[in-house]
């Protein structure tokens, strides 16, 4: 996986853990000491993740695929080629 793919499943995650803790904060209140803690806990990590992605390396562009036909070449485009290789163009070996 790349940089930004590894980026992309915390930043999920993340959401992820932001979300129960605001679960739990329904259940629990949010007088609670813990709560707090873990709510900023969770906000400084949001943080953290948001500075990594903007010092990542930036993600390298995706070459474009140049499709290769299947149909037979023109053989006009090989008339002034030389014969390169073992054999002769009577396909016997010296």
């Amino acid at each position: 996986m790349s940089v930004h793919d590894e980026l992309t499943a915390v930043q999920r995650s993340l959401d992820d853990l932001v979300r129960s803790v605001g679960r739990l904060e329904q259940h629990v209140g949010t007088d609670s000491l813990d709560v707090r803690r873990v709510r900023t806990d969770a906000d400084h990590l949001r943080e953290s993740v948001a500075l990594l992605r903007a010092s990542a390396p930036p993600e390298p562009a995706k070459q474009e695929r140049v499709p290769i036909p299947d149909t037979p070449y023109d053989r006009a485009l090989w008339t002034d080629a030389e014969d390169e290789g073992l054999g002769s163009r009577e396909g016997h070996a010296p």
